[in-house]
């Protein structure tokens, strides 16, 4: 059976100010368009009645016949039919009970993406043309594509620090299964030490945001007291805590792939807990570090590299006593309250709080991945159309 995995390159490139203008132009469109369809067909639901992608993208064709929205034909169709796409996964999501209902996309708040096919880009020689664009992007190759592949798409986006970017999809061969182990091991995730294995070790927590807190804060004073109407300096005061904020961001992400890839080629089996982050950010006093510590980006990370290397992640249930159950007895200590790093079992054995947590996993994923309770349900991903990891049915409702 052959291996092939989607695999996204992502670049940094600088527009010349006519591309700017272009790209800004169509994130645009892209969002007008997905917001008329999604209250074309939010109004078809609310009569009971269905409309479907075909539907929008004859919608799409008679908006632009007006006068109205004739500037909608301006710029490439591609990025508009495939908005139309998106808001159809969107909705295939919703349905399968994966992802709520699909939002508006706001104007300050949203992603500015276009995602362009095949059709309407050309890559040759290192240069890569976007539709109704004469010069190619400047783009800073940082690593080279793998040989001899097509992208079959390009996305296009500029983030909330105003930096553009360019990220191509391609089937990227060179992703193998790794040689089968026999080895497993425990993940326990944590505020202190941000991973504690099975195997003892203990992974520090970086603490990315508390590096540049100060410099956040007065980033965002500074914001905080310019003026609504304020339009130049409010936007560049903003800009100053997107950057701020940028770098945390891609600190995190790159010590969270050094420290997954690593697990994912030293492990034959990972177990993890399956924690809901979603509700642990609303406790305020801990909210902050737990967004810091980026436990749902290390969770996603280790899925799609686990299903690229041939490996096998179980998520254990969360209300599983990881932490009160001895891993060397057996026994379960009745209370085990957050204060308390070190206890002592009956039996005598002196346990460190998480890594006898990690050893406790360890010893519970056999029975999980034999029940088949392995993952939770993935959203379909509009980029690939598919799930990173084979799908768990979602649960029945009693």
């Amino acid at each position: 059976m052959t291996h092939h995995v989607k695999r996204a390159f992502k670049y940094r490139f600088y527009p010349t100010d006519a591309q700017a203008a272009e790209l800004s132009r169509t994130f645009g469109c892209v969002r007008k368009v997905y917001n008329m369809a999604l209250a074309a067909r939010t109004e078809a639901w609310a009569r009971q009645e269905r409309v479907n992608y075909d539907q929008t993208s004859a919608m799409l064709t008679a908006w632009k016949k007006t006068d109205e929205l004739a500037y909608l034909g301006e710029v490439s169709s591609v990025p508009l039919q495939q908005a139309l796409r998106h808001l159809q996964v969107a909705f295939t999501n919703f349905f399968a009970k994966r992802a709520k209902y699909p939002r508006f996309k706001s104007r300050k708040k949203s992603r500015r993406s276009a995602e362009y096919t095949s059709s309407a880009f050309r890559l040759r020689e290192g240069k890569l043309t976007l539709a109704k664009m004469s010069e190619p992007l400047d783009i800073v190759w940082s690593r080279p594509l793998p040989q001899d592949v097509a992208p079959s798409t390009v996305t296009v986006s500029q983030d909330p620090a105003g930096r553009w970017f360019v990220s191509l999809l391609v089937e990227d061969a060179t992703v193998k299964p790794l040689p089968a182990t026999d080895t497993v091991v425990g993940i326990d995730v944590g505020l202190t030490h941000l991973l504690t294995l099975s195997t003892g070790e203990q992974i520090t927590n970086p603490r990315h945001e508390r590096r540049d807190r100060a410099r956040l804060a007065l980033a965002q004073r500074r914001l905080a007291k310019k003026a609504k109407g304020d339009g130049a300096n409010r936007t560049k005061a903003r800009r100053r805590v997107a950057r701020i904020y940028a770098r945390i961001a891609d600190r995190r992400r790159d010590h969270l792939h050094k420290l997954t890839t690593r697990l994912v080629r030293e492990n034959q089996t990972l177990v993890i807990e399956d924690l809901t982050v979603r509700n642990m950010v609303k406790n305020r006093k801990l909210s902050r570090a737990i967004s810091d510590a980026a436990w749902s980006q290390l969770r996603n990370m280790l899925e799609y590299k686990a299903a690229w290397y041939g490996r096998e992640l179980i998520a254990v249930d969360r209300f599983f006593p990881s932490s009160r159950r001895c891993s060397h007895c057996g026994t379960l200590a009745e209370k085990m309250p957050l204060d308390v790093r070190e206890w002592t079992c009956v039996c005598g054995t002196v346990h460190d709080r998480d890594v006898n947590a990690a050893k406790n996993l360890v010893a519970a994923g056999p029975a999980v991945s034999v029940w088949g309770a392995g993952v939770r349900p993935q959203r379909e991903s509009s980029r690939t159309g598919q799930s990173a990891m084979k799908q768990k049915p979602p649960r029945r409702e009693p």
